[in-house]
């Protein structure tokens, strides 16, 4: 049966061309007022002003949803961490007592700490997790995130993480997109040789993920201690020669090299970009990569720089918002809060941050001709907001404004 929803004070429907925003666009959220939405088979029908959609040969006999508040595509989370058995918290405390990323990798902390109790867990104790972590996106109003692997750095370990990401989906309605990340660090048994381990990721890992079809993108941490711009370049090209479209962590701690490298492999997005130059920037647009900014990273690690969303929008790169939800840099699966972050700390306006967290955030993963907007023909994700005013996503922060998420035409997340 269709469903109308109804009652819709605001829709952003984020018509427009089927491609990422960028510039000026980014700031066109095809706003209408009174309005609602109809459902048939997942599928949005109808979107627009409520008298015309209710005059719609289906919206006769729809079951009606009145919704009194402002109605978005669902959230696309285009850059998480969902995996992983314990949180941080010795890194946590020493963070603040004063110490230092570097300090905590030094201390046996960061990435590689979380190797151990991935490594021992069970898989289906991992797919139970990430499926209960999901109920939080959800509750949120995400309907889309992507999941990388990352912390198991060894041919089991990291297929059983992406097997989790494949075997939750059974559990949640949340659409889950994995990545590979294995070249997330150098762990302990390659002794700091990371060229060694990458040698080792390209001819048992990535061509293992790739043939059992556990992954979607491939990513790598382009950063000093870690990976160089030039051993990102070669994973990320045999990483597409295999069928894994290439995404790339790049200048997050300092000017490194890694968003050129990144765009050079042709790239999709290049994530957290703070501390990116003007040929950085150059780059990802002649390669048509997206920067994704995390800015709840940047709050959670207490720093006082912050992506340069303004400069890169000037410059007609387009912007995707995701959490970069993860255990050690970024305890956040609220998408809301990343709004806020994204314009009282990166300088966005409230419509070029919800266009980063909708429509090219769908674009960041490659799936934005179904998701992103709230026009004809999409897919029927939806979230529906206890607001005036879409602004009021942006202004309030601290608690989920989230009244009802839909997942393909279903209600996944009612509060009422």
């Amino acid at each position: 049966m269709a469903i109308l929803f109804t009652g819709i004070k605001q829709l952003l429907t984020f018509a427009g061309d089927n491609a990422p925003r960028a510039g000026a666009a980014m700031r066109e959220t095809g706003l209408v007022k009174n309005a609602a939405v109809l459902v048939e088979k997942g599928i949005i029908v109808a979107a627009g002003p409520r008298a015309s959609v209710s005059r719609h040969s289906l919206a006769k006999k729809a079951r009606k949803v009145e919704v009194n508040g402002v109605c978005l595509p669902g959230f696309v989370d285009s850059h998480t961490h969902m995996v992983f058995a314990e949180p941080r918290l010795k890194d946590f405390s020493m963070r603040t007592a004063g110490a230092s990323y570097q300090d905590i990798k030094a201390a046996g902390g960061g990435i590689i700490s979380s190797i151990g109790a991935v490594r021992a867990q069970g898989g289906k104790a991992m797919a139970a997790q990430v499926a209960a972590r999901a109920a939080r996106f959800l509750e949120c109003g995400t309907t889309t995130a992507e999941v990388k692997s990352g912390y198991g750095l060894s041919l089991e370990s990291e297929l059983k993480m992406l097997r989790a990401v494949r075997d939750a989906r059974d559990f949640t309605p949340l659409e889950l997109i994995p990545t590979l990340l294995a070249a997330h660090s150098v762990p302990p048994e390659f002794k700091g040789d990371a060229q060694a381990y990458l040698d080792y990721v390209m001819a048992e890992i990535l061509p293992k993920a790739a043939a059992e079809k556990l992954a979607v993108f491939a990513d790598i941490f382009c950063e000093k201690g870690y990976f160089t711009p030039e051993q990102t370049t070669v994973y990320l090209k045999e990483a597409a020669r295999l069928g894994l479209r290439p995404k790339v962590h790049s200048e997050q701690l300092s000017n490194y090299g890694g968003t050129r490298a990144g765009a050079a492999a042709g790239a999709v997005s290049a994530d957290h970009a703070d501390h990116v130059f003007a040929e950085d920037i150059a780059a990802m647009r002649d390669a048509g990569t997206i920067a994704t900014l995390l800015p709840a990273s940047n709050y959670y690690l207490g720093l006082s720089k912050y992506p340069p969303a303004r400069e890169i929008i000037s410059e007609g790169v387009p912007v995707a918002l995701a959490t970069d939800f993860n255990p050690g840099t970024c305890p956040c699966w609220n998408m809301q809060f990343v709004l806020s972050a994204a314009c009282t700390h990166c300088g966005m306006t409230p419509e070029e941050a919800l266009c980063a967290a909708t429509v090219n955030g769908a674009w960041a993963l490659g799936i934005g001709d179904r998701v992103g907007s709230v026009v004809p023909g999409m897919q029927a994700d939806l979230a529906f907001y206890d607001a005036e005013d879409y602004r009021e996503l942006c202004y309030y922060f601290g608690a989920s404004q989230t009244l009802l998420t839909v997942k393909k035409g279903r209600v996944v997340h009612p509060r009422f």
